[in-house]
């Protein structure tokens, strides 16, 4: 398999940022209900599905879904972020390292293949600073995962059937540009766009 297949499959996208989703602080790790509706509505409008299941992981992680995740999936989520967490302390970083500082979306896949036939559950969405590049698919690509925001901290994957070990991996990939945002802005501002090359994992 090529270096850029590997990337393509594990395309993590920082699609919004502060300025353009401005969310109040949280104070717990509850969502106020104004905060929840604009979360819950970005993420309608980045994937075009409604989330009318809520849940939450063993660990504390706040779910949306479309269809209610199995156990499996629920626990994938928090490995993920254990995996996350522990390769954050390494690198000695202290904030965002709750398990209930994190909401979750799981969307419906645009695909379940990639282009090698190999099961990929992604999400469609806008080419953007990726036109004409490598993954432009005709005015969009395809991303394992999309950050929707930083405060409350929150991403969105697609449904997994099976693979359970990749949901862990976006997971953990998506929760490093959070991480890197509340504790090493100057590595975050070089990692968030894939777009110049470089993927996942940054943190070693």
């Amino acid at each position: 398999m090529s270096s850029k297949l590997i990337r393509g499959l594990t395309l993590l996208l920082v699609l919004v940022s502060l300025a353009s989703f401005p969310l109040p602080l949280a104070s717990s790790p509850q969502l106020s209900p104004s905060t929840r509706a604009k979360l819950i509505a970005r993420a309608e409008q980045v994937t075009g599905d409604k989330f009318p299941i809520v849940t939450s992981t063993p660990q504390g992680v706040t779910v949306f879904a479309v269809t209610t995740p199995s156990k499996d999936v629920l626990a994938a989520i928090d490995q993920g972020f254990n995996d996350l967490f522990a390769v954050a302390r390494r690198h000695g970083y202290q904030n965002r390292l709750s398990f209930s500082n994190y909401t979750v979306f799981i969307a419906r896949p645009d695909r379940t293949k990639d282009s090698a036939g190999q099961y990929s559950p992604d999400i469609a969405v806008a080419a953007g600073q990726y036109a004409g590049g490598y993954y432009d698919q005709g005015g969009y690509i395809y991303a394992a995962g999309m950050v929707l925001a930083f405060n409350p901290s929150a991403f969105v994957f697609a449904e997994h059937e099976r693979d359970f070990a990749r949901i862990s991996n976006v997971v953990r990939y998506e929760g490093e540009h959070i991480i890197l945002y509340y504790n090493d802005r100057a590595l975050y501002e070089k990692t968030a766009d894939h777009s110049k090359g470089g993927g996942h994992p940054i943190l070693q």
